[in-house]
């Protein structure tokens, strides 16, 4: 029996024994039955020990639970979250973060001081402002690595979490990619700045076409036949030029997103030089490949990639003396990083070649180092500015090496893809 559990038996006998006795005196006095005098004792026993419950309840003293320490978000939610999410405790040590912030933005190491990974001086206001007192903080930021982006930070206090010493989430971190939203606000103002200088010489051109074909010319059938030839040409340099925008666009708009799948560059290469042949043997060209056995499949998206090797080939068909041979060299090679294994194409062509005063500029959009060559020869000057910005989103890297008289090399280095080796390149 516990101890203590004499305390009510000794208070239910000093509450109830004076009427046991009483009851027991007129029992023996006959004045009632010993069963009624029995029921009588039982029913006052009963009430007496209920009541003496209900006194130990109402005098027990009230205890109000210990606080309970917020815990950190279970791990798994925070990685099914499609932003990047950042938690740190007071002293502005990261305490987690999920799976979008480890790949998106690189902040991994739990327990660092959040200055030693996001060094944005908008970041750190932001969580010193929270951690002061403000209950939210939004603000628009811009991080270099590992390509431009834009995000909309929003930082928050996390209620409470003061009284659970300096180890405890204090503040949470959410980042709102908005680069695809940013890049095709700033494609639009572009495309409508570039478009229009670049549309107004062959509108120009149609025009007066069409005025010259109405007036003078309007029975003159050689002088018509002439001028509709001319018209078709700028319309359908007008044409190349709208799908060279449109492609450019779509490129840099999705340019932050790394592509995912194994590609083959060997069999790229070996249809971009099947498409291109027709053309390249109307110059007495030939295009010769040079593909390293057994290379390593490369990281890509198949359709941008055939588009960034057609342009670089068909550029050096364009400009390549006639009689000579433009070689695509692939060869297995290492990331500039120096993080891994990559594939190098080189596309190396017997041109007269480029001025070094226009290399650093032959990637920028409509910029041409002859301009009217590039014209005549059907250029919009877009062709190398998808190419960057292609290989930009594959992580990879271009290279341009000329010299005058001798020719070109444009060459493209882009990450192979883990645990994945190539045999029918």
């Amino acid at each position: 029996m516990p101890p203590g559990s004499f305390a009510p038996t000794k208070a239910v006998a000093v509450a109830v024994g004076p009427a046991i006795a009483l009851l027991a005196l007129l029992a023996g006095a006959g004045l009632i039955s010993g069963a009624a005098a029995c029921t009588v004792v039982a029913v006052l026993i009963g009430c007496a020990l209920v009541a003496r419950q209900g006194l130990d309840r109402r005098n027990k003293p009230l205890t109000t639970p210990a606080p309970v320490p917020p815990e950190t978000a279970p791990q798994p939610l925070l990685d099914h979250l499609p932003d990047p999410v950042i938690l740190v405790n007071r002293g502005r040590e990261i305490t987690a973060v999920n799976r979008m912030a480890r790949e998106t933005v690189g902040v991994g190491e739990v327990g660092r001081d959040l200055a030693l990974t996001m060094r944005h001086p908008r970041v750190l206001a932001a969580v010193e402002a929270v951690l002061t007192g403000a209950s939210t903080v939004s603000e628009e930021i811009s991080l270099a690595v590992p390509t431009p982006r834009t995000f909309t930070l929003h930082a928050a206090r996390l209620e409470g979490a003061g009284t659970h010493g300096q180890t405890a989430a204090a503040a949470v971190l959410v980042l709102r990619d908005e680069t695809r939203a940013k890049r095709a606000e700033q494609t639009r103002a572009d495309f409508v700045a570039n478009a229009s200088h670049e549309l107004r010489s062959p509108l120009s051109a149609l025009i007066g076409f069409i005025e010259t074909l109405l007036g003078p010319a309007s029975d003159d059938a050689h002088a018509r036949e002439r001028f509709l030839g001319l018209m078709r040409a700028e319309a359908m340099r007008m044409a190349r030029l709208v799908d060279d925008l449109m492609s450019l666009s779509r490129v840099e708009i999705n340019e932050h997103v790394p592509p995912k799948d194994a590609v083959a560059v060997g069999a790229i290469l070996q249809s971009v030089a099947d498409t291109l042949s027709v053309r390249a043997e109307d110059k007495g060209m030939t295009i010769a490949l040079d593909i390293e056995a057994n290379l390593p499949f490369v990281l890509g998206d198949g359709d941008q990639l055939t588009q960034v090797f057609h342009n670089l080939v068909d550029n050096a068909v364009k400009y390549a003396r006639s009689g000579t041979v433009v070689r695509l060299a692939a060869t297995r090679s290492e990331r500039a990083t120096g993080s891994g294994q990559a594939v190098s194409v080189a596309v190396i062509d017997s041109g007269e070649g480029i001025a070094a005063i226009h290399l650093p500029r032959l990637t920028e959009r409509f910029y041409r180092a002859d301009a009217g060559r590039s014209r005549r020869l059907g250029g919009t000057g877009l062709g190398l500015a998808i190419v960057k910005h292609i290989v930009n989103r594959h992580r990879g890297t271009l290279s341009i090496e000329s010299k005058r008289g001798v020719g070109s090399t444009f060459t493209v280095v882009l990450p192979a893809a883990p645990s994945v080796s190539s045999t029918s390149q």
